[in-house]
Order: C-alpha cells, then sequence, then structure tokens
C-alpha cells in the first residue's frame, strides 16, 4: 500500500515544511487541502510557491476547494463558481503534476427527494463538465462519498456509482465516511477507484479519529492501493500509519 497524508494535519504550515515533514516520516504520497493560502486561484498567482513540488519525489493529490462551495446548487451562480474554482484545481494540478483532484459532490438545502434528484442531475453535469475539462491531462476528477447526513448527495453506494457510470470520473473512497453508513464494504466495491481517504470514527459521526480507536473494520484496509490518512492533527497521523504498517506487513 502506498500511504500519505492530507495537509490538513499541517494547515498553514509553509509547503516545503509539509513536504520535507512527509520525507522525513517515510511517506510517499501527499493530498494538499487547496483552501485559504493554498487556494488554485493564489498558488496559480504566486508560482514561486510551487516549487518545492518539484523538489520531492511524492505521488501528489489535491483536496479542492469545498468551503462555501457547491457544484450541486440549484443557485446558477454558485454553481457556476464552484465549477470554476473546481478547474482551477484542475489547472493546479496540471502545474505540479498531481495524479487527481478529489471533488464533493454537493449537497441539498431543503431534504425533499425531489430536490435531491435535481440536485443529482445538476452534479452529474458539473462533474461530467470537469472531466471534460480535464481530457489530455495526467490529472483525474475522483469524486468524494460523503458521510450520511440528509443534506449530502453520494451517501450511498449506487448514488456515486451512477455519477462514475453517466461521468466516466475516478472516485475517492473515504472510508471514514463509508463507516457512518450501513454499507461500508460496498463503497470498496466502486469502479474507478483513484485512492482512499482513512480515518476512524464511532460509526455515527464523521470524526477523523486515529485508525483502531473507533469502529471500523481494520480488515478492509487490506483493499486499499492508495491511502491518505485524513486526521487534523499530525500526530493522529503518525500514529494511523503505525497501525497501517502493521496491517500491510
Amino acid at each position: 500500500m502506498n500511504i500519505g497524508f492530507s495537509t490538513l494535519a499541517l494547515f498553514m504550515k509553509p509547503i516545503d515544511e509539509m513536504l520535507n515533514i512527509a520525507k522525513k516520516d517515510k511517506f510517499n504520497m501527499v493530498e494538499v487541502l487547496t483552501e485559504g493560502l493554498y487556494s488554485p486561484e493564489y498558488l496559480l498567482k504566486n508560482k514561486k510557491m510551487l516549487e518545492p513540488f518539484k523538489s520531492y519525489d511524492f505521488d501528489y493529490y489535491l483536496h479542492a476547494p469545498t468551503v462555501d462551495l457547491n457544484i450541486a446548487s440549484i443557485n446558477r451562480g454558485i454553481r457556476k463558481e464552484s465549477i470554476r474554482q473546481t478547474l482551477r484545481t484542475l489547472d493546479l494540478a496540471n502545474e505540479i503534476g498531481a495524479k487527481a483532484i478529489t471533488i464533493h459532490p454537493g449537497q441539498i438545502g431543503r431534504i425533499e427527494d425531489r430536490i435531491r434528484k435535481m440536485a443529482l442531475k445538476l452534479t452529474t453535469e458539473s462533474i461530467k463538465e470537469c472531466v471534460e475539462y480535464a481530457e489530455g491531462m495526467e490529472t483525474k476528477v475522483s469524486v468524494e462519498n460523503m458521510p450520511r447526513k440528509p443534506k449530502f448527495l453520494c451517501t450511498k453506494p449506487e448514488e456515486l456509482t451512477k455519477i462514475v457510470e453517466e461521468t466516466n470520473c475516478s472516485v475517492t473512497i473515504d472510508l471514514g465516511h463509508a463507516n457512518t453508513c450501513e454499507n461500508t464494504p460496498e463503497f470498496l466495491e466502486i469502479p474507478n477507484r483513484a485512492y482512499c481517504h482513512l480515518s476512524d470514527n464511532d460509526g455515527i459521526k464523521d470524526q477523523h479519529t486515529i485508525l483502531g480507536k473507533g469502529t471500523l473494520d481494520l480488515n478492509l484496509l487490506k483493499q486499499v492501493q492508495n491511502g491518505i490518512l485524513e486526521l487534523n492533527n499530525y500526530q493522529k497521523v503518525l500514529e494511523s500509519k503505525k497501525v497501517l504498517e502493521k496491517i500491510i506487513n
């Protein structure tokens, strides 16, 4: 298994420092959370900040911005801006040679079946636009499954599978998110998997807990080829890495 971590755990540190830490602790993947000072717009305007990426031999992945964005929004302006920022993330990924960008499928503002159906149609259109934009790039557009909340899309394997079939996108399977759903193993059966997000929880809330400290079936980790530890504390990342290494060795 290739193991990496999300820069969420080191958020606000300089890029070179984060990558140096990843090298020191023998990771071979890094997922950059592109929020705030690491936003695609900002980094593409300040390309000197991208120079450290060329100095390390990692497999890079990007997590597209999600704060205040929604590619499934029924508000055309919000959806258009959300798509625009996702396309800029693809531009950034292409600049640093990232293998994939992870995007959220969006959410609904009102819990009604007819609104959900509309949002699924809109997010499919948005994702298709992103996939088409990425044609000719080495970077994949990878859609993430979401934790069990009525407002989120792609909390069920069949919803995400249908989007894959209609757009030819890749998927990022978040096993922490899947653990809050009733059919966790089925998410690993969805085709076009690019990589996985790894964390644990109590099976109810998306808590980003250390692996082994929650209810996630750790045997599922044996099915992971590329895993990004997504925790909000770097010490938790290192503890989870030890758990992973015991499982795969």
